[in-house]
């Protein structure tokens, strides 16, 4: 009975403890060299009185160079504020162990595109690539993130990370402290 009871076991601990596989939304090697893409990941979700802001991350393997895709879309029925990534914009994380790591955005300035839905809203969206730095992002796979600052060319945000959320957007499971742990694994 107890070497059942021992086998059930360590079972459950494997499947517990099991990486989830790697899920690309591109996965290209060719002769001209290699990309990978992961999924778009929700990040940040604020719903309120008709206004509607969402970050998504995707990270991005291109010749062996790991960078962060970030993709904003604000959606609303009044004016959207464009904030815009220049030269000299970043993203810095807080882990919870207390290091802030940066990524700085390639040279490239974007404001976002302004489109407005049949139903009245506009919406923009814009998107960043920030690269990793020539620090060690082992911290990264290790520490869950709690605070996600981002410096644009005239503004700073902060976005203070919850450990899980349910998303109104589509009604999935969100972990956004630990994307980075679950997902470096997967441009390496």
């Amino acid at each position: 009975m107890k070497y059942i009871f021992v086998t059930a076991l360590c079972i459950l601990s494997f499947n517990l403890f099991a990486q989830k596989p790697c899920e690309y939304s591109s996965n290209i090697t060719d002769s001209i060299g290699t990309y990978k893409s992961t999924k778009e990941y929700l990040i940040s979700e604020k719903v309120f009185g008709g206004n509607s802001n969402y970050i998504f991350y995707s990270l991005i393997l291109t010749d062996g160079v790991p960078t962060l895709n970030v993709q904003f879309i604000q959606k609303s029925k009044e004016f959207v504020k464009a904030n815009c990534f220049d030269k000299d914009s970043k993203i810095y994380l807080q882990l919870q162990n207390g290091k802030i790591y940066t990524l700085l955005h390639i040279d490239q300035e974007s404001c976002g595109t302004m489109i407005r839905d049949d139903k009245g809203f506009d919406n923009r969206v814009k998107t960043g690539i920030f690269m990793f730095t020539k620090d060690n992002y082992e911290e990264l796979k290790k520490s869950p993130i709690s605070l996600m600052r981002i410096k644009y060319l005239t503004d700073v945000e902060d976005y203070i990370f919850k450990k899980e959320f349910t998303a109104e957007l589509d009604g999935k499971t969100y972990r956004p402290e630990t994307y980075f742990i679950d997902n470096l694994r997967c441009v390496e």
